[in-house]
C-alpha cells in the first residue's frame, strides 16, 4: 500500500511536465517556424508479488516522460515582407550565433543589420553564398551573406544595341529616315547615337550611317556606314545571318570614359530586325545593354533562397544565396531557443545545399511558416493531463487516509 504514495507521486511529476510542455506548445501559437513538443510515458518495473513469478505483479508509476519534436509543415502565409522566406517542405536554414556556434532554424523572418549582414530576428548570422569576382559558386564553403547598404552600383557600358524597324519600301531615291538610341560610357555618362538610313537609286538598297555625336568627343568621329539589301517580299538579304555585326568605334570622348566598341545587332537571332514593306518608316522597338550609375532601392529575398538588390535603373543582381540543410532524423534536434535548434549525439549528418536539391524543401520569398502547434490538440491534452494529475492526487490523499487508518489500529 505504501509504495502507492511513491507511484501517485511519479504520476504527479509526469503530469506535471507534460502540462509544461503544452504550456510551452501554447506560449508559441505564434512563434514563427515553431515545432511542438509531444509528450510519452513509460512504466516503471514491476514488482512480483507471492510465491508464483508474474501471478501477481504491482508496478511502482510512471518515468520521467519523453519530449519529441514534431516537424509536421506548418501552415504559409504570404507577407509580402521583402526578406521574409518559408520552407515548403523538408530542410533548414543555417545559422550562426554571434560566437560561431551554428544551428539550424525554420524561421525565416530575416533582417539586415548596420553592417550589411543578413540575420535572423535574434541577431544570428544567415549563412549562404556571395559572389566572388561576379561569380556564385553554390558549391564552395558557405558564409554570411552580406548586402550591399546604400552603395551605388557601378555603370554598364554598352556593348551592344538594336532596333526594330521597317523602312519604307515607296521612299524616293534620296528619302532619309532617322532615329536614335541612348547609350552610356564606363562613367555612366548618356550619349544618343544616331541611325541615319537614305534610300538610293538601287532597288530595294538603303544606305546607313551610324554617327557618334561629336560633341561629347574631344575630335570628330568616323561614322559607321553600310548598305542594306532587300529582296522583293521585303527581306533582308544583305548582310546575312551570322556575319560579325558592324560595330561604331568610339575614342576620345571628353568626360574621359574608356574607348567604345558598340555593336549593331540587324538580327534576332536568325530572323532580321529590319523589314522593307511598303508602310511608312517607323521604329517599333530598340535596345541597349548599357546602364548608368544606380542607387541602391531595394534588397529582397525571391523564391529558390536568392538575395536581390535592386537599383533605380531597373537592373537587379544577385549578391547572395541561402544556404540549406537536410537531416535524416530532424526528432532528435535539440531545441537551443531563438527559434533554432542545435545537434545532439544521435542526429545524422546534416546534407548541405541549395534549396530544392537533394530532398531539401523550397524557399518561398515573402512568406513564413506558421507555428505547427494546433490549439484543439493542445487544450486537448491539456484537459487529460489536467484529470490524471486530479486523478493521481486522489490516490495520494486516498493512501494518506488508509495510512491514519492504519496508525489508528494500534492499541492505546
Amino acid at each position: 500500500m505504501f509504495t502507492s504514495f511513491s507511484t501517485a507521486l511519479s504520476a504527479l511529476n509526469a503530469d506535471s511536465t507534460a502540462i509544461d510542455v503544452v504550456g510551452n506548445n501554447l506560449a508559441n501559437l505564434n512563434t514563427t517556424g515553431f515545432k511542438v513538443s509531444n509528450v510519452s510515458f513509460h512504466d516503471l518495473v514491476s514488482q512480483s508479488l507471492g510465491a508464483g513469478q508474474g501471478q501477481t505483479q504491482v508496478g511502482f508509476g510512471v518515468g520521467n516522460p519523453v519530449t519529441q519534436l514534431q516537424f509536421n509543415q506548418g501552415a504559409i502565409q504570404a507577407t509580402g515582407g521583402s526578406l521574409d522566406a518559408a520552407i515548403q517542405g523538408d530542410g533548414f536554414f543555417v545559422v550562426n550565433t554571434p560566437g560561431g556556434a551554428t544551428q539550424y532554424t525554420r524561421s525565416g523572418n530575416f533582417q539586415v543589420d548596420a553592417n550589411g549582414n543578413l540575420t535572423t530576428a535574434t541577431g544570428q548570422f544567415v549563412q549562404g553564398w556571395v559572389p566572388g569576382n561576379g561569380v556564385l559558386n553554390a558549391n564552395g564553403p558557405t558564409g554570411n551573406i552580406v548586402v550591399p547598404l546604400g552603395g551605388l552600383h557601378a555603370p554598364v557600358p554598352t556593348a551592344n544595341v538594336s532596333v526594330d524597324m521597317n523602312l519604307n519600301a515607296a521612299a524616293a531615291n534620296g528619302d532619309t529616315f532617322t532615329t536614335s538610341v541612348q547609350v552610356y560610357d564606363s562613367l555612366g555618362t548618356s550619349h544618343v547615337i544616331s541611325f541615319t538610313f537614305t534610300k538610293t537609286s538601287t532597288a530595294n538598297q538603303w544606305q546607313y550611317s551610324i554617327a557618334f555625336p561629336n560633341a561629347d568627343l574631344t575630335s570628330a568621329g568616323t561614322p559607321l556606314t553600310g548598305s542594306l539589301t532587300f529582296n522583293s517580299s521585303g527581306i533582308l538579304t544583305s548582310p546575312t545571318a551570322g556575319t560579325t555585326p558592324p560595330a561604331l568605334a568610339v575614342s576620345g570622348l571628353a568626360d574621359g570614359a574608356a574607348n567604345m566598341n558598340i555593336n549593331w545587332d540587324i538580327f534576332n537571332q536568325t530572323i532580321p530586325r529590319i523589314t522593307q514593306f511598303s508602310q511608312p518608316s517607323a521604329v517599333s522597338a530598340q535596345s541597349q545593354d548599357g546602364s548608368p550609375a544606380a542607387n541602391l532601392v531595394q534588397v529582397s529575398l525571391v523564391n529558390g533562397g536568392q538575395v536581390l538588390a535592386q537599383y533605380s535603373n531597373g537592373s537587379q543582381v544577385v549578391v547572395g544565396q541561402l544556404a540549406m540543410v537536410s537531416i535524416l532524423n530532424p526528432e532528435s534536434f535539440v531545441s537551443v531557443g531563438n527559434n533554432s535548434f542545435g545537434l545532439s549525439a544521435s542526429t545524422a549528418l546534416p546534407a548541405l545545399g541549395t534549396p530544392g536539391t537533394g530532398g531539401r524543401g523550397t524557399v518561398l520569398g515573402g512568406s513564413l511558416e506558421a507555428s505547427n502547434a494546433d490549439i484543439a490538440r493542445q487544450f486537448t491534452n491539456l484537459i487529460v493531463f489536467q484529470r490524471s494529475y486530479e486523478a493521481n492526487a486522489k490516490v495520494v490523499t486516498t493512501v494518506d487516509q488508509l495510512s491514519q487508518a492504519t496508525i489508528g489500529l494500534k492499541p492505546q
